[in-house]
Parts: structure tokens; sequence; C-alpha cells
């Protein structure tokens, strides 16, 4: 394991963006480099303490997922080596923690698919009965699976802000029908592909959010991360009971330390112990070789 990576300093390329995990750099008209680093966000907020070896994980699983859903959508993957697109003093920064994608077109929408009624989902329905507008049958518990999968799509915020969830009228204004109906489609069908493997690894994915590009000849791509600790909740399933929110693989064990502060979930985040950051990174560790060995 390299040491901790809180932000990458690649002078070989141009700094085309830096969000709350991911340093992004041009390499031509048709490639970026996406460095994932050990930086982690809770409440959107970015906390000043890396968590050793998380970029190593993240890149690891999302590769994984993209190969093994590549039959359902094309990804963003081009196949080539990172180490060879940076200078050869910059090579330890990408090792492990990188990959080079295509450019393609972010659609302004995260997808966000729910099979269990936990988080907002379930303060929601506590509150009206729904989920993101979409009715649900009356009783059920916190953490209990859905009668199907719901595709609960939100905005993308900009770095600091908060995603607002939106109805599916509204994605279908923002992109077109023809493609809302894709993104939804293919959002279910990446989830319950996923969420039948990961169970017979003991993991229940409780939700995830997906993103999604177009090539230059209007192709739908999956992109960014996928599946990951940061974009899903993973529940244990040895130990799921419904009723009860469930330990999790995920980033939820930082934000339920979080809760235990005084702390108003505004920038600058609190410095975290060294029991959390070591159980964090191992809960992670634990995602990556249940799920792909």
């Amino acid at each position: 394991m390299t040491s901790p990576l809180f932000e990458s300093s690649i002078t070989s390329l141009p700094l085309l963006n830096r969000g709350k995990v991911r340093d992004i750099y041009g390499i031509d008209n048709d490639k970026m480099l996406i460095i994932t680093s050990d930086r982690l966000s809770a409440f959107d907020v970015i906390l000043p303490d890396p968590i050793p070896g998380k970029g190593e994980v993240l890149t690891a699983m999302a590769n994984f997922w993209f190969g093994k859903l590549s039959h359902i959508i094309p990804n963003q993957l081009t196949g080539v080596d990172p180490e060879t697109v940076v200078a050869a003093n910059e090579r330890e920064q990408v090792r492990g923690r990188a990959i080079v994608v295509k450019k393609l077109k972010p659609l302004p929408i995260e997808a966000v698919v729910r099979g269990y009624l936990i988080g907002s989902g379930w303060k929601d329905y506590k509150a009206t009965g729904k989920v993101c507008g979409i009715p649900l049958p009356a009783g059920l518990q916190m953490a209990q699976q859905l009668p199907q999968p719901l595709f609960t799509p939100s905005t993308k915020a900009e770095l600091g802000d908060h995603d607002e969830n939106i109805d599916y009228a509204t994605v279908e204004k923002t992109v077109g029908a023809a493609l809302a109906a894709q993104v939804r489609d293919a959002a279910l069908r990446l989830y319950s592909e996923a969420a039948a493997y990961a169970l017979t690894r003991g993991i229940i994915i409780a939700d995830t959010k997906f993103e999604f590009g177009l090539d230059a000849a209007g192709t739908l791509h999956l992109i960014d991360e996928v599946l990951t600790p940061d974009s899903s909740r993973f529940w244990p399933a040895d130990t799921y009971a419904v009723g009860t929110s469930p330990p999790s693989f995920d980033k939820q064990f930082v934000r339920d330390y979080l809760e235990t502060l005084d702390w108003n979930k505004q920038a600058p985040g609190p410095k975290l112990p060294q029991d959390i950051l070591e159980k964090t990174a191992a809960k992670y560790r634990e995602a990556l070789a249940r799920l792909a060995g």
C-alpha cells in the first residue's frame, strides 16, 4: 500500500477538475486521466484526513464492476495504462488508483436506484408515504426491501452543494423522453444484476447512484465510479434485519461517528480519530475482498 494521497499534483497534464474525491486531468481531445484520491466527503464536506488505501480500493472495485456489467452498456474505460500518460516521476501518484477514460459529455443528472427503504428515502416515506413522489404500500419498515427497485434521480450538485431529488418528468424535460427512458432502464438493470451477484457474496446493495455520459455519436456510456462504497450502501447480509439501520461497508460508518459530534455539517470538516480512519479503511478493503475476491 502506498502512502495516503490527499491531493494529486500532476504537472505533465492540465488539471481539468478537482471533485470531492477525484482529480481529473486532460490527456488529448478524446481521453482524460481520473485519479481517485484518498479524500473522504461526508454531508458534502471534504474531511481533512485521508482514508489510507481508499483510492486504490475504489479504483479496483469500480474496474471490477465496469468489467462485470459491460454487457449491459458501454463504459468510459479505454484500457490505456495510466502510468504511460504521466511523467516518470509522477507514476507513483497514479499507480493502482487511476484510469484513462474516454472524454464523454456527462448528463446533468444522477441516476439513483433504491432497493431498500433507508436514508432520505425512509424519511420521505415516513412523512409522505412516498419515496421521491413514488407511492409505496403502507406499513413498510426501516431497511425493508422495496417491492421492486425504484429509479429516484437527482440533480448533480456543484462541489459543496447538495444534490436535490427530482421526479422522472424533470429528467424527461432535462434530457428528453427517449434518453430519460434509456437512463432509467439501464440504471435499473445495472442495479438488479449487481445486487443479485453481490448477494451471492454476502453483501446487500441497498441503494446506489450511477452517472452516464454520451459520446459524439450519442451513445450512452456508464461513467464516473460504479457500485463502490462511496456511491452505494453495502450491508452485510448475515446481520441484516428489517426495522434497524444495518451496519455497513461504506462511509455511513463515518457519517454515524460525525452525527455524535457537535458539528454543523459545514466546512471545514472535523478531524477523524485514528481508530475511525483505520476501521473505515478496513471496511472498504473487506467490501472489495468479498465482492471481487
